[in-house]
């Protein structure tokens, strides 16, 4: 719980003294921005999951289950299968999407 006190009060030597201080509404709403801070940054830094369920395929790329399917089936998307669940790796998820950009200017 003490851990991120130096960066609380970066100002403070001696964090014993910090016990028997009164603790002010400007120190509460100070350490409250902190905490919101803080946890914006965490949540920036999150990284998506490398592997995906069918469900989450779907939603992220807005398609339906016979489109998944049939990317399945033709290759476009490969897959592991493990019991009755089917992953998907998110990098080749995004290597798909590159390979597969159209270029404006084409009548592909």
């Amino acid at each position: 719980m003490y851990s991120n006190l130096k960066k609380l009060f970066p100002e403070t030597e001696n964090l014993d003294l910090l016990k028997h201080q009164q603790v002010t509404k400007l120190d509460l709403l100070n350490a409250l921005n902190f905490l919101v801070n803080e946890m914006k940054s965490n949540k920036n830094e999150e990284q998506p999951k490398k592997w995906l369920k069918s469900s989450e395929v779907k939603n992220l790329l807005r398609i339906s289950p016979g489109t998944l399917q049939n990317l399945r089936i033709n290759g476009t998307l490969t897959f592991t299968k493990i019991g009755g669940i089917i992953f998907y790796s998110y990098e080749e998820i995004l290597k798909v999407m590159e390979q597969n950009k159209v270029n404006r200017n084409t009548n592909e």
